[in-house]
């Protein structure tokens, strides 16, 4: 199959594209400049050139294509709001090439923060979540129109140079002196490493289903005291508790988020798509990586 990946040069999607190429498929990459199609000949992947804003080349893309994997997202967390826009009008712009077709179309969302329990494949994504990314709704709105979609669920997605949410706030941590946490820390996320993640993105082009939300999780929760403690230990800095009020002050944009309990399950996913995540677990990688002092 020949399949355009948006965020092909991405922490995230240049380890999907060894995947694909490796299981049989061709690889189309997005990309926005000339290193970036330099390195995706070199992972055997034909660049593409254009960018989120660009829709023209966001439609040229799928129309080369046999199926379409979207992983891109603009990282700018001080406009999110504004970045999710964009995402939302990406997505619906390559679902007008793919409408009325069978071809699939993976969307990458992230695990709702939402209370009461563990969120599953088959719970909805709740209206008031905090997050206000909105790939989810906008792929699921495309079944109407014939476009077959699904998406995949990503938590903090990690290796040792990378960790999603944790990323900026090791940053933090070397910036105040201090790793924090808000409470107890006994709140957590759910976490996976992105070897097991570009699997399950395989996996769920190779098995898909329109419709289908997919949790690309490989532990359920991790608590958020636990982190704090493993960026203390690399950084060699103390760790300390904040009330919700103090988060905000000293985490910035992050303070929402840092006492939020969410867990997660992907047991329905390993059960459909006979995935099983091997990779290394978050606080494995937060203490082997390298850090540069405080």
């Amino acid at each position: 199959m020949r399949v355009f990946l948006t965020g092909a040069t991405g922490f995230i999607g240049s380890a999907v594209i060894p995947e694909l190429i490796d299981t049989g498929h061709q690889v189309l990459g997005l990309t926005r400049s000339e290193a970036g199609a330099e390195a995706l000949a070199a992972a055997g992947a034909e660049p593409h050139r254009g960018d989120l804003e660009d829709l023209d080349s966001l439609r040229s893309g799928a129309a080369q294509s046999d199926g379409v994997i979207h992983c891109a997202f603009v990282h700018d967390f001080s406009k999110f709001q504004e970045n999710s826009e964009i995402d939302r009008r990406a997505i619906e712009a390559i679902g007008q090439v793919l409408a009325g077709s069978d071809r699939p179309f993976i969307v990458t969302s992230g695990v709702p923060f939402a209370p009461g329990g563990a969120m599953t494949e088959d719970t909805d994504c709740p209206p008031n979540s905090p997050t206000p990314r909105v790939s989810e709704p906008a792929a699921m709105a495309l079944l109407a129109q014939g476009v077959s979609a699904a998406v995949v669920r990503l938590p903090q997605v990690h290796d040792t140079e990378k960790q999603g949410l944790v990323t900026p706030l090791i940053g933090i941590a070397r910036e105040k002196g201090v790793s924090a946490y808000v409470g107890d820390g006994q709140n957590g996320w759910p976490a996976a490493h992105v070897s097991d993640v570009a699997r399950l993105y395989r996996l769920a082009l190779d098995q898909h289903k329109a419709g289908a939300r997919w949790h690309a999780i490989g532990e359920d929760s991790v608590r958020l005291k636990d982190i704090a403690e493993a960026i203390g230990r690399g950084l060699k800095v103390p760790v300390v508790s904040l009330t919700q009020e103090e988060a905000g002050a000293h985490l910035g944009f992050f303070g929402a988020f840092a006492g939020v309990d969410l867990s997660a399950s992907s047991a329905l996913t390993q059960q459909r798509l006979g995935w099983r995540p091997t990779g290394p677990g978050m606080i494995e990688d937060l203490d082997n990586m390298q850090y540069v002092p405080a």
